[in-house]
């Protein structure tokens, strides 16, 4: 097995600690073994990377505790502190973060075999997410460095913390996505807790320091163990205002349902989707084609903004089916670090056994794997199979696969495929190929109410990260995107007074003395 020096593994990381209330606990009870389904020898053997706390019900508790006790009912030093001075915490952690780009970029590969040129994008991208949600946030206090005066009242209106979070995000992007709800929660003024996910989880080990010393005891809290032994107990205290989460429904509903107080657990969610790619008969063929590759192979088709189905007009699905198939069979499959490799190893030992089960259902009901190589299976891997004709039947039709099986159906009127989307318990996004304007026009009116980005001759994704990112019904709760995600983890509150000499005299003298952090004009530069 060749790998380069660089990207070996030379020994294994023994995560012992984990972060409460402002101290890096040693943990010297239960651990879990940490393996990559990359192998590092011949012949085949997943890879140990390390081992993780195991924590209990105690630990995670002591992690709630801490939190609510850094909160303080909004009276803590996190929540009351000024925004300037929240930013210097975010600024000296994001400086420390770019000092273990290495690290987690390799980590990044073998935890969930993300290829090196996605993962340093990962890396990067988050770096950038933490920047911009900075420089917003100062905008944002700009914006709010004012009084207003309506019938008589004084007001000054700020943004909020909403009290303590429970961050919960998922293995396909365990950094950015996790950053994209962790970092707006967290300068906003809420206390954290964080549990990272089950693959991707010692990608966090060279950042533990990091949070330590660059924000205040109980502000952040990072936890290990499994979701059902940590994050249950947690949410069934009562005490979480916040339920962050990335990743499925049954989870999100699993978690909320516990909670004691419904009625007042605010959700920032992202969850499943079964985002379609309609491609229409005047599409440009060639550039529809490489768009739905993308869509649906990057990273194993292991993204929420993977296209999971792509809908042909009949009148080209022949021509489409055999020029897309040979693309497919072009992808070169390696290891994450190997040049040119789009293919790369599941990080679920699981998943190829699954995706095989998609792919038996579909052949048994009438669908043909349409590429030769679709459905080639090694050890940690299974090649991806274009299924056609699907039917509604089929799993593959109603199961988010979350991995390599691409599903292809043909149809003559285009209501076929917005009826099937109206019917979706999902709503995130679409890619729609086509260039008569009298016909795209009209689609594009509906399936904005229908999904939540319209992608025009492209495939679905995320980005840039300044866009909202939402979906409707199961897909999502809350936006996030730099601008939306810092209004989802806050509330706006403000102070109010009746417009007299005597009201008006104290406010000059709050503003003048500077003794409240709420009440100020100051404009941060």
């Amino acid at each position: 097995m060749n790998i380069p020096e660089q990207y070996q593994i030379k020994k294994t990381i023994t995560q012992n600690t984990y972060l409460v209330d402002g101290e890096l606990k040693t943990w010297t009870g239960e651990t879990s073994q940490v393996y990559s389904t990359i192998s590092s020898t011949e012949p085949y053997k997943p890879t140990l990377l390390g081992t993780i706390p195991t924590l209990g019900e105690k630990e995670a508790l002591d992690a709630l505790n801490s939190a609510v006790t850094a909160y303080d009912k909004g009276q803590g030093l996190w929540p009351t502190m000024k925004v300037v001075d929240r930013i210097a915490c975010m600024e000296k952690f994001v400086t420390q973060m770019k000092t273990k780009r290495d690290e987690v970029v390799k980590l990044l590969m073998w935890e969930i075999g993300k290829n090196l040129p996605d993962s340093e994008k990962e890396f990067d991208r988050t770096v950038d997410y933490v920047y911009d949600t900075i420089e917003d946030y100062k905008q944002m206090d700009r914006d709010s460095a004012k009084f207003e005066k309506h019938a008589g009242v004084n007001a000054h209106i700020r943004r909020g913390p909403l009290g303590v979070v429970l961050c919960l995000g998922p293995y396909n992007y365990p950094l950015n996505e996790t950053f994209a709800l962790l970092i707006p929660a967290l300068i906003m003024g809420n206390s954290i807790i964080f549990k990272p996910a089950k693959f991707g989880v010692l990608l966090l080990s060279p950042l533990l320091e990091a949070f330590q010393n660059s924000f205040p005891k109980g502000a952040v809290n990072i936890i290990y163990g499994r979701g059902r032994t940590v994050a249950s107990p947690i949410m069934k205290d009562g005490r979480v205002d916040v339920l962050a989460l990335i990743g499925n429904s049954k989870s999100a509903n699993a978690l909320q349902n516990v909670h004691p107080k419904s009625n007042r657990l605010r959700m920032v969610l992202g969850l499943e989707a079964k985002n379609p790619a309609i491609v229409l008969k005047d599409a440009d063929l060639d550039l529809a084609i490489n768009e739905c590759i993308a869509g649906t192979t990057s990273f194993n088709g292991q993204r929420c903004t993977a296209l999971k189905v792509l809908y042909v007009h009949e009148a080209i699905v022949d021509e489409f089916n055999k020029r897309f198939s040979e693309k497919v069979d072009a992808l070169k499959f390696g290891n994450p670090w190997e040049d040119g490799a789009k293919l790369t190893p599941l990080p679920e030992p699981d998943k190829p056994a699954y995706i095989q089960g998609l792919i038996d259902d579909a052949t048994a009901k009438g669908a043909k794997i349409i590429n030769k190589k679709g459905g080639e299976t090694t050890d940690n891997y299974i090649f991806p199979a274009v299924l056609y004709p699907v039917t509604k039947d089929m799993r593959v039709y109603e199961e988010e696969q979350f991995g390599p099986v691409i599903p292809v159906i043909s149809f003559s009127d285009i209501e076929e495929p917005l009826d099937d989307m109206a019917a979706s318990n999902y709503g995130q996004q679409v890619s729609l190929f086509g260039k008569d304007i009298k016909t795209l026009a009209p689609l594009i009116d509906v399936l904005v109410n229908l999904v939540c980005r319209v992608n025009l001759n492209s495939s679905c994704q995320r980005g840039p990260d300044v866009y909202p990112f939402t979906g409707r019904k199961d897909s999502a709760v809350a936006t996030l995107s730099v601008h939306d995600a810092l209004r989802s983890f806050s509330i706006r509150t403000f102070v109010a007074s009746k417009d007299n000499d005597y009201n008006n005299a104290i406010l000059k003298e709050l503003l003048h003395t500077r003794a409240s952090n709420f009440v100020s004009t100051d404009y941060i530069i």
